[in-house]
């Protein structure tokens, strides 16, 4: 017994005292317009990039450090790119398209082009996948609802309907429930899935969701708040707040690293203009310990730092800064 309870404190104690992740920079590399998300493949080899304002989507080969090549689904005139999604288990990558309301699906490996699938809603946005149920999730931000879409026929299950402006989602309880925050609407969401019913939320007034990610156990889920500029921390049984920290201005894109540290994107404070204009100043990234919820780390970003992921390998990080046309890549050191 004394012999169990030593190694639990050595334990305790190496996690407690884990040095904080530290950035080296490799580089930063051009690509088009309005990089909007960066996305590591499963096998590391590529760092893909939805561009809002261009035709297509960028891929980035990590072992070249160079821009490959440009995917053009059939309606890549019509600009709009969002946010990609792979499905290993599917050989796929889906990226979204707003202004068509569709997702678009290549083969992975490869990236051959195999089809387009019409969501039923308007300004798809986000995406996500359940391995158990075999569907799609997709956030429609100005139709007010998620698509629920199976994958072996593209047909539209059912529309949910959210609270204003639906953008990050996550399945939990094996797909049973679905999670989805509302930008406009001012809330945190939860539903079943195969019903479509509202069984929790949670109200914070004025707040602008944007990002949920959760523990590898699936008992916390973090979210990133761009109006009150929060990190939140949520008890997915209780589903109540448990902690919160302050961070920059406009947090975006969240990732966790070694199921501890949260790296945020912070945009940066808005052009006094016109919002979707250049930043008056560089945006920020913040690293977040989420045993105390305290910042324990702050890097500078380029013009409006917005797309962030951290590679499978939990060897790179990526971001993109949505106002320089351009990505970051870094290499992760404990």
């Amino acid at each position: 017994m004394k012999k169990i309870s030593a190694v639990l404190f050595f334990f305790s104690i190496t996690f407690a005292f884990c040095a904080v992740p530290q950035l080296k920079k490799i580089g930063t590399f051009p690509c088009g317009r309005q990089p909007k998300q960066v996305l590591f493949s499963p096998d590391d080899k590529y760092i893909v990039m939805p561009l809002l304002e261009d035709d297509g989507i960028d891929l980035f080969n990590v072992e070249t450090k160079k821009m490959e090549t440009r995917l053009k689904p059939p309606t890549s005139d019509k600009l709009g790119f969002v946010e990609g999604l792979f499905i290993p288990s599917k050989k796929s990558f889906f990226v979204s398209q707003m202004t068509t309301n569709e997702i678009h699906e290549y083969a992975y490996p490869g990236f051959v082009y195999k089809r387009s699938i019409p969501t039923g809603g308007v300004w798809t946005k986000f995406m996500v996948w359940s391995e158990d149920k075999k569907i799609i999730a997709a956030s429609n931000w100005v139709s007010n609802d998620i698509s629920i879409i199976s994958y072996s026929n593209g047909k539209l299950l059912r529309l949910i309907k959210t609270a204003a402006a639906p953008r990050g989602l996550y399945f939990v309880n094996r797909g049973k429930y679905i999670i989805s925050l509302a930008f406009d609407g001012s809330t945190i969401e939860k539903f079943e899935t195969d019903t479509g019913k509202r069984v929790a939320y949670i109200e914070i007034p004025k707040s602008a969701m944007r990002h949920v990610v959760l523990n590898s156990e699936q008992t916390k889920a973090y979210i990133s708040d761009m109006y009150w500029a929060k990190i939140y921390q949520i008890d997915l049984a209780s589903f109540k707040i448990e902690k919160e920290v302050k961070v920059y201005v406009n947090p975006n894109t969240i990732d966790l690293y070694k199921n501890r540290y949260l790296f945020v994107s912070c945009r940066g404070y808005n052009n006094p203009t016109d919002y979707t204009k250049r930043s008056p100043s560089n945006g920020q990234i913040y690293i977040i310990d989420t045993t105390d919820f305290s910042v324990v780390k702050k890097a500078e970003g380029g013009n409006q730092p917005t797309g962030l992921d951290i590679s499978n390998s939990q060897k790179y990080l990526c971001f993109s800064n949505f106002q320089d046309y351009n990505i970051e890549l870094y290499e992760i050191e404990d």
